[in-house]
């Protein structure tokens, strides 16, 4: 091949793949991995799982919802000040789970999650990672939420450092694709 047949297909062909690839990635989807245990067994350490960009825009977060997030900038206060286990990059951003909801008060006693006075039926938190901590009663501000991790005493989350808001999701955390004999839906 001559060098204006390369230039022309690259032109032609890597170029725009790389446009529509960041497109994709910008606006659509992004792959993740968790490199903590704050989110057993829901999602292990090392698990590749795709992040959806687009709900979001139609419709606020709901509670149950699994989020990855920009940190708030009290928390990236914290990690300067005092690094946290299990999170190797300090300005990486968190997977958690949607607790609570704007306007709402919540509060932990005993390893129940309270919302607004009542229990928060969690099929997904077995026995051995319920909270061994309490928190609040504390009212969740308009636009914000209250993310925990599913490995409650294992997670750096909201407990510790407060509420997340809107303006820093990213997206939610949707299909497992690695390791293969796990792969599926993330609920």
């Amino acid at each position: 091949m001559d060098g204006k047949r390369v230039f022309r297909e690259i032109l032609e062909v890597v170029i725009p793949a790389l446009i529509l690839f960041l497109i994709i990635r910008a606006f659509l989807f992004e792959a993740r991995y968790v490199p903590s245990p704050s989110m057993h067994p829901t999602i292990m350490v090392w698990d590749r799982f795709l992040v959806e960009k687009v709900t979001y825009r139609f419709r606020k977060p709901e509670r149950g919802e699994i989020v990855v997030f920009r940190p708030p900038e009290q928390v990236l206060k914290m990690m300067k000040e005092a690094p946290v286990p299990n999170t190797p990059l300090q300005t990486q951003d968190f997977i958690k789970r949607i607790i609570g909801l704007p306007g709402e008060t919540v509060w932990i006693r005993e390893g129940t999650v309270y919302i607004d006075g009542r229990p928060l039926a969690e099929d997904y938190i077995s026995p051995e990672r319920e909270p061994l901590y309490e928190f609040g009663p504390v009212r969740i501000p308009a636009d914000h939420y209250l993310m925990l991790g599913d490995n409650r005493n294992q997670s750096w989350d909201g407990h510790n450092w407060g509420f997340v808001p809107r303006k820093n999701i990213i997206g939610r955390a949707f299909w497992r694709f690695w390791p293969l004999n796990r792969m599926g839906p993330i609920r």
